[in-house]
């Protein structure tokens, strides 16, 4: 199954999916691949959720790249944001399950799947102990001067 019919199989996005990365909006440009012809869509999780899930921590972003799926939380990247991103990771994470089967089968498995990528600057340094539990949890937390995540996959 494509990206795009897995959203289409999943009621809570069906009607969200856009192509390349452009359900990112401005965001877009905080994620750089070798390759956009194999860029296969993307979903804003946060905003087609909102009505369904409207107190919740909802995660931001999904996005296929060459047939694997990676989720993009964008969010301030301060040690006292560390809780607030695991709760919606943890949302993410029930949602793939409960609600969004099709998508969590697309998930990439080759590479880190989930990924957290600074909205502005960062103050979480790697020897403390917020960036241990982020890193603990599962999240590739995007931490540099570059506010961006930069997807360069080698070819098969």
């Amino acid at each position: 199954m494509s990206f795009r019919q897995a959203v289409l199989a999943t009621p809570d996005v069906a009607t969200c999916y856009k192509t390349g990365l452009t359900a990112l909006g401005t965001y877009s440009s905080k994620i750089s691949v070798s390759n956009t012809s194999i860029l296969n869509g993307s979903v804003d999780i946060d905003t087609c959720t909102s009505g369904l899930y409207p107190n919740e921590n909802r995660w931001d972003y999904a996005f296929a790249y060459d047939g694997e799926v990676f989720f993009i939380e964008i969010h301030s990247a301060k040690s006292g944001e560390v809780r607030t991103v695991i709760k919606k990771f943890n949302w993410l994470k029930d949602w793939l399950t409960n609600k969004a089967p099709e998508i969590n089968k697309l998930k990439s498995r080759n590479r880190s799947p989930f990924y957290w990528i600074q909205s502005n600057s960062y103050s979480i340094p790697i020897t403390s102990p917020q960036y241990r539990i982020v890193a603990k949890t599962g999240i590739k937390p995007m931490l540099n001067s570059s506010h961006k995540c930069n997807f360069i996959f080698v070819q098969m």
